[in-house]
């Protein structure tokens, strides 16, 4: 253990008013997702023709699953892997290494030629997406004042679905094949998603280390230098003047928290906060990851999609995911965290059963069923986003990386791991029944989360961090 500390910096940076600099941590970490939902959206969009025969890669309807399943289980390996160094060794180390990570993992798929390798190269590539929730999480939640948190944390997250809507757009001019051969497009768009993480990476490099984990870390000199910095610069952009800050925490410095106390932390001393995580993440990635990595297949094989054209559906389909943080983000800083959650939970899940009866029945084509798509994840983004939100805030600091790994992880191992499988073998049978078994199944998982908001919600809403969970170095 190290010195007693005092410090206002965790009151200093919630009262900032919003500034460039702001922006700045959000064009510098935010991007993240856009690059996953371009990664998992090609994936998607590109099913039908990476299992043509001509494409090059060996894969099938099912196998196309498989590949999904590797992704999200190399995402959970380096969300633990990650998450770890990230609250060893900062935010900003981590969330540089994880992104090269992901830029040498992409340009490999691109390259593949054959299913193994393209299963290795998309386990990578979830590796070092994986390793970039926890860091992102982490230091955004941390940086961004606590009235506006919730709203910031969602869009960020949400950002995703306009990567989602660019690679499927993306897809309609690389699936062309008057335009590029059969074997060539796919390859393309996953060698051009490594050239946008390469632009994100140059921006990246200057942003901060997190100030809240500095002055845990031994570093309190560094991280008041820093705070300094930025009201300099917010005082000079915005004219405000910036009020004086009361409240001061006593900190004792240390380094790495030992895995134990990270158990012992979120199982004896958080456990129904734990029960809750677990659950948000299960309801979202099995809902999510089954049905979207399946999706292309799915319009293609029981709708009779042409390949050329499935991904315009999946652009709408993104569109309609995008607006549910835009549009609702900010009332979970207003109404609050726990009824929002339950409702987008819920409100998804129950959406669902006209979306299975359109389905089952055929009513309305390809057109309707794409309609309450878009209505029930308009919904199930806001609340898939607020999961990630929820891990960041109810946990103390020292363990907010890891805490945002190890429910990632988990979840995202039992539901999204799962869910892609399931359905790639559900599609592939043919049997509208199964399918829609599979439907109502993600419904029931994606309820269960919203079951936990109400009964395990935390109001989080506009609090600072360090009043929703105690740091674990509190003098």
């Amino acid at each position: 253990m190290g010195d007693v500390i005092g410090t206002k910096i965790p009151g200093r940076l919630d009262r900032l008013p919003w500034s460039r600099w702001h922006w700045r941590i959000l064009l510098g970490l935010g991007t993240v997702w856009v690059l996953d939902g371009l990664e998992v959206t090609i994936v998607g969009a590109m099913a039908a023709r990476l299992v043509e025969p001509d494409a090059g890669a060996g894969l099938t309807a099912a196998t196309v699953g498989v590949a999904a399943a590797c992704y999200v289980a190399g995402a959970c390996v380096g969300a633990l892997v990650f998450g770890r160094l990230t609250d060893t060794f900062g935010r900003k180390k981590l969330f540089l290494v994880t992104l090269g990570v992901y830029v040498v993992a992409t340009v490999a798929t691109a390259f593949s030629f054959a299913p193994w390798f393209f299963f290795l190269a998309r386990f990578v590539t979830g590796a070092g997406i994986g390793g970039e929730y926890a860091a992102i999480n982490s230091a955004v939640d941390e940086l961004i004042p606590a009235r506006l948190r919730g709203r910031i944390d969602l869009v960020v997250n949400g950002t995703y679905w306009a990567g989602a809507a660019a690679g499927s757009a993306l897809a309609l001019v690389l699936l062309d094949t008057d335009l590029l051969p059969t074997g060539l497009g796919w390859r393309i768009a996953f060698a051009l998603g490594a050239v946008l993480g390469l632009l994100i990476l140059v921006v990246r490099r200057h942003v901060p280390e997190s100030p809240r984990w500095l002055f845990i870390h031994g570093r309190a000199a560094e991280a008041e230098r820093l705070v300094d910095d930025v009201e300099r610069e917010v005082r000079a952009e915005t004219g405000a003047e910036l009020s004086e800050v009361d409240k001061k925490i006593e900190i004792r410095q240390r380094g790495s928290v030992p895995l134990r106390e990270i158990a012992v932390t979120a199982f004896r001393d958080y456990p129904k906060r734990s029960v809750l995580g677990l659950a948000l993440f299960v309801g979202q990635a099995f809902l999510y990851n089954g049905i979207t990595f399946n999706l292309g297949t799915l319009f293609a094989d029981y709708y009779h999609v042409a390949s050329g054209v499935i991904p315009l559906f999946l652009v709408v389909y993104a569109v309609g995911n995008l607006l549910g943080p835009l549009v609702l983000g900010h009332f979970f800083d207003t109404v609050g965290r726990k009824p929002m959650i339950a409702a987008t939970y819920l409100g998804s899940a129950l959406a669902t059963i006209p979306l299975t009866w359109a389905f089952v029945t055929g009513t309305g084509g390809a057109g309707l069923f794409l309609a309450l798509l878009v209505v029930t994840f308009f919904l199930a983004s806001a609340g898939a986003s607020s999961a990630y939100l929820t891990v960041s805030e109810i946990f103390p600091m020292e363990t907010r990386a890891l805490a945002i790994a190890f429910f990632y992880a988990v979840g995202t191992a039992l539901g999204g791991i799962v869910g892609p499988l399931l359905f790639g073998s559900l599609i592939e049978s043919g049997d509208v029944g199964r399918v829609a078994f599979g439907f109502g199944l993600s419904a029931v998982v994606m309820a269960l989360g919203g079951v936990a908001a109400l009964l395990f919600g935390v109001k989080a809403e506009r609090a600072s961090l360090e009043d929703v969970a105690r740091p674990l170095s509190t003098a």
